[in-house]
């Protein structure tokens, strides 16, 4: 076996193929992270089960260096890789620049020779017109090439967020009988749109063919490895562990935000984190009346009811994208442009979210900068001139009026995220918002970081966090802002922590690397590795180059201790509430907590080190 790998040069069109084996990379991750390290390249592959009968196969991962976090990093998006199974290739490594922005071609017909060409696109025109965005450049790709497949194509669009920040994301759709879907699916963390865009000047990528490979399809041969681990052949199994995405009777509800919101109670984030500081009881409130009695409850009325939902673009029982008309309703995208935000009202949640992903951003990190900003307006810290808006931020929960001030609040993000890309007043996220809060810091006087929740790497790299108001959410991993980390609620030592995350590391990892979707995790980390013996005679070897492969992304590791006030508070009201409400009584986390009350700097350095510890001792290589 061997993975065959298309490198492209985006500034002369120039391509040719290469084979590697499987005596040292199994996958998308370890090959890529090889491919980047040796040509500074940007790399889009799928695993080796790629259109196979396995649900959940058909991701498309994307490594290279981030112009965000400001390292190696790893990103995927569902059902892309289903697609560019058909050109008949692993990889697809991105090299060189285009000399004007261009938008690549790959095309392959029954065997023949790949397609490659790079044609130029006035990308900021078509931006501005029609659907906008990356909506807009998604069908101007689509009407020059789609004539060309014999099969519906699949296309990767950024937005201008991938030109003016460091945060684009890339963005696909499913494409049926020609018609393009609602159904975005993203690879948004690490901003690897504004890799794409800046580094090798292509704005969106266009793919598809008739090579099929013989993928593994034997339904006897993969039930029989089902029912020997688990009793249960592979879809019994597969929905089972996917209850959550599809639809939970238990909650009543389903997908990341219906279970989430449904079961989050006092753990609820708003308004840029500032919940962390109120009584549990005022959380508790805030959850069930902007929460539960609206936000969740429009959800599960119009989505849920109603029974709108799809794939990603694969065959999967998981049915995870919830829909609302044009609108796909995930948790964390519509917690960091919802509450996080001051948002509470599916309507504006929604106007909010589709502006910023029609621009490109990832939104996780997008929406944790406006909520950012938002605060820095509503504190006096900056002025809307400065920031180059009309308003301020409606946050006073006191006299909140769900419908209309959560539309205030959405219109006032739109605004923001114009101002971002056309950097009006002091606005310039070109390298980044750590960087700008320094600079800015000094001529206020004022650290402007202290507000944004943010895990900082190397000297400007950055990562807004995964919504989930636990410890590990901050940790020092070598990745962070994807689940390379351990999000229990429940309170871990900081050294356990660190052993913890670098255990999780590798177990996303083999998922990774065989390009499997994370959702179906209940079974595919522990599975997979058996069936790579069984087809490939590999099963420690794969396990072995997981090892070396953390510990290889490991030995890059910067962190940076917490620069944010708001970072020390985030942990130390977390460790609080594990005591004064879930009435965890262990000693260790009432010496924490009175180590916080004496210096909660130094708590927090202690805390953040043993937790580095961890990890560090977890991730070594040992011959």
């Amino acid at each position: 076996m061997y993975q065959r790998v298309l490198l492209v040069d985006a500034a002369t069109g120039f391509y040719k193929t290469k084979k590697y084996g499987f005596d040292r990379y199994f996958g998308p991750v370890d090959l890529g992270i090889h491919l980047a390290e040796k040509y500074r390249s940007l790399n889009f592959g799928v695993g080796i089960f790629a259109g196979s009968i396995f649900p959940g196969s058909n991701r498309m991962v994307v490594t290279g260096f981030s112009p965000c976090w400001q390292g190696y990093y790893i990103s995927s998006m569902g059902g892309a890789g289903l697609v560019f199974n058909n050109l008949g290739v692993n990889m697809l490594s991105l090299t060189g620049r285009a000399p004007v922005p261009s938008v690549l071609y790959l095309n392959r017909n029954h065997g023949e020779e790949i397609e490659v060409e790079v044609v130029p696109v006035d990308a900021e025109a078509v931006w501005r017109e029609g659907r906008t965005g990356v909506y807009s450049l998604t069908d101007r790709v689509h009407g020059m090439f789609a004539s060309r497949y014999e099969k519906d194509p699949r296309i990767l669009a950024t937005g201008p967020a991938a030109l003016r920040t460091d945060m684009g994301g890339i963005m696909s759709v499913p494409i049926n009988n020609g018609k393009i879907s609602y159904v975005d699916t993203w690879a948004g963390r690490g901003g690897f749109g504004s890799a794409m865009v800046r580094e090798h000047g292509i704005v969106a990528v266009i793919y598809g063919g008739t090579a099929a490979d013989e993928d593994f399809r034997d339904h006897k041969v993969a039930d029989e490895w089902f029912k020997n681990k688990y009793n249960l052949r592979l879809m019994q199994k597969d929905l089972e562990v996917t209850t959550k995405y599809r639809y939970d009777e238990k909650f009543d509800t389903g997908g990341t935000f219906g279970v989430n919101y449904a079961t989050m109670g006092g753990r609820i984030m708003a308004f840029n984190y500032r919940t962390i500081y109120q009584t549990e009881d005022e959380r508790a409130d805030l959850h069930r009346k902007f929460i539960v009695g609206h936000y969740l409850k429009q959800f599960n009325e119009e989505t849920i009811t109603n029974r709108q939902q799809a794939t990603c673009g694969e065959p999967c029982a998981a049915v995870c994208k919830k829909m609302n008309g044009a609108y796909k309703k995930d948790y964390e995208p519509y917690q960091t442009m919802g509450p996080l935000c001051g948002i509470f009202d599916q309507r504006a949640a929604e106007k909010l979210n589709h502006h910023c992903d029609a621009m490109g951003f990832d939104a996780i990190s997008g929406g944790g900068v406006l909520a950012w900003l938002m605060d820095l307006l509503e504190s006096g810290m900056l002025t809307p001139e400065e920031l180059g808006v009309t308003r301020a931020p409606r946050w006073d929960t006191a006299s909140f009026d769900l419908v209309n001030d959560s539309m205030h609040n959405a219109d006032l993000g739109c605004e923001l995220i114009d101002a971002i890309l056309e950097r009006r007043g002091i606005l310039d996220f070109g390298e980044g918002v750590r960087k700008w809060s320094r600079i800015h810091s000094r001529a206020k006087g004022t650290a402007l970081h202290d507000r944004l929740v943010y895990i900082a790497f190397s000297r400007r790299g950055w990562m807004v966090p995964n919504q989930y108001w636990v410890s590990g959410a901050l940790a020092p991993m070598a990745i962070m802002g994807k689940y390379y980390m351990i999000y229990s609620f429940d309170f871990v030592p900081p050294r356990t922590l660190g052993r913890m995350c670098a255990e999780r590391m590798k177990k996303e990892l083999i998922l990774d690397n065989l390009g499997i979707c994370r959702f179906h995790r209940g079974w595919a980390e522990e599975l997979l590795p058996e069936v790579m013996g069984s087809l490939y005679d590999s099963r420690e070897r794969f396990l072995r180059s997981i090892d070396v492969l953390a510990s290889r992304l490991n030995s890059r590791n910067s962190p940076i201790f917490w620069e944010s006030a708001r970072d020390i508070d985030y942990l130390h009201t977390f460790l609080k509430r594990k005591k004064e409400v879930d009435n965890d009584g262990r000693p260790e986390l009432g010496a924490w907590l009175e180590k916080f009350e004496t210096d909660r700097v130094e708590a927090a350095r202690d805390f953040w080190y043993e937790t580095l510890k961890g990890i560090d001792e977890s991730l070594r290589e040992f011959f």
